[in-house]
């Protein structure tokens, strides 16, 4: 059986299009304050990288809203999207360079939303380290996977340079 261990601080450290394709087949885990532990294996990511990509939250600067990309690579990231569901991201690369890898599928909840929803992730954890945290984490079991790119998904707004970015990490299947 292979040791299961969570990615250091230098793993988050890097640039978001290396981050996204390696959280693939890691595991998001909530700890509930019973105890329980909810778990899904990350099999899709999405990856926004800094000022100039038009559908990043930093592309108009520091704001309320994206001052959290700014932060420490490992910080969550947790915004409400159109007012009604919570998204969770990881911040990636530099501190100021604001970047992250937003978490948008597991094997069982297909989509960012129903993925929050059913690990319960709310607001309560935006700028929280997913580092050496007790309630959320992400653990590497060792466990080697297959994936493919694809365009980044409900941002036609960016217009067509940035929505057509391959930056859409996909699980193809566990090997």
């Amino acid at each position: 059986m292979k040791e299961i261990q969570q990615p250091d601080a230098e793993f988050y450290a890097r640039d978001c299009l290396a981050v996204a394709p390696d959280l693939i087949g890691k595991i998001l885990v909530h700890r509930l304050p019973d105890g329980t532990e909810l778990r899904e294996r990350i099999t899709e990511t999405e990856a926004y990288r800094g000022e100039e990509d038009k559908a990043c939250h930093a592309s108009k600067g520091r704001t309320p809203r994206s001052q959290m990309l700014y932060r420490e690579a490992g910080s969550i990231y947790v915004y409400l999207c159109y007012g009604v569901n919570y998204l969770i991201n990881i911040i990636t690369g530099e501190k100021e360079q604001p970047q992250g890898v937003l978490l948008r599928a597991g094997e069982l909840h297909k989509g960012p939303a129903k993925l929050t929803k059913a690990l319960q992730i709310d607001k309560a954890f935006n700028g929280q380290s997913i580092l050496k945290n007790p309630e959320i984490w992400i653990e590497d079991d060792g466990q080697s996977c297959t994936w493919h790119t694809e365009k980044r998904v409900g941002i036609d707004y960016a217009g067509d340079v940035w929505k057509n970015k391959p930056w859409r990490w996909v699980m193809d299947k566990l090997e």
